[in-house]
């Protein structure tokens, strides 16, 4: 529930970057309003929290983990093994191990003080939402953050730091994690392309064109990651590389 409650209001402050100027919320309910206008207020409130899961695991270490074992299970040469709901799932549940620090430091600043209305909810969005920029602003490759801002004249920053605008921020963290998760991808497929490449010269040494080599290499394969108890020094080491 406290990660729900984080998530959302992260996501939901995505979507009001001028709040530490705002007066007042955007989305008012109350009788002084139009029929109309209430409708319109109340189907945006209900889209932005149906976007929210979504939009604020992209803040979160997650595309990076999932982008690794997606490739992973290509060079496995395995299509359907492990399922995607479960390369989902380990990727959540480490994406909770790695994060919950900042899930802690969220919701001890912004969300906790708002329960106990002693901040209001525009101060909540911009505390809630401090610890992602940092920890998104220790991760980004400063190089995609000169290239992205570049594209908006408007914005000034000498460097990637988290009081960037978040339309700036979000983008260049998310291209960051993708190039260092296909970095990785490819020194992780490297040991099992070495093993079809020397499994395809082995049958046409043979003669044995017609067999395909992909099948055979995978037994090969499978064995090589299970002796060298592939998943926890995969998951080992996605860990590490956060801390």
């Amino acid at each position: 529930m406290k990660i729900s409650a984080i998530l959302a209001l992260a996501a939901i402050g995505f979507f009001l970057p001028n709040m530490a100027v705002a007066q007042d919320l955007p989305f008012s309910l109350g009788d002084d309003g139009s029929l109309s206008a209430r409708t319109i207020q109340l189907f945006a409130i209900v889209t932005v929290l149906s976007l929210a899961p979504g939009i604020a695991i992209m803040v979160t270490c997650f595309p990076f983990l999932i982008t690794v074992l997606s490739i992973l299970r290509q060079a496995l040469g395995l299509q359907q093994s492990p399922p995607n709901m479960l390369l989902v799932s380990l990727a959540l549940f480490l994406t909770y191990f790695i994060m919950e620090p900042v899930f802690t430091a969220a919701w001890e600043s912004g969300i906790a003080p708002l329960t106990r209305e002693e901040i209001d909810i525009e101060t909540a969005f911009m505390r809630t939402l401090e610890p992602f920029r940092i920890f998104m602003a220790g991760r980004m490759d400063p190089e995609t953050f000169f290239a992205m801002a570049e594209l908006r004249p408007d914005t000034i920053a000498a460097e990637p730091t988290p009081d960037a605008p978040l339309s700036v921020l979000v983008p260049s963290f998310l291209l960051s994690e993708i190039s260092r998760a296909f970095q990785i991808g490819f020194l992780v497929y490297l040991p099992f392309l070495i093993i079809d490449l020397v499994v395809a010269a082995i049958l046409m040494s043979m003669g044995m064109m017609m067999v395909p080599p992909a099948v055979v290499a995978l037994p090969f394969k499978l064995a090589f990651f299970v002796v060298a108890d592939g998943w926890s020094l995969i998951a080992g080491a996605l860990v590490r590389s956060y801390f």
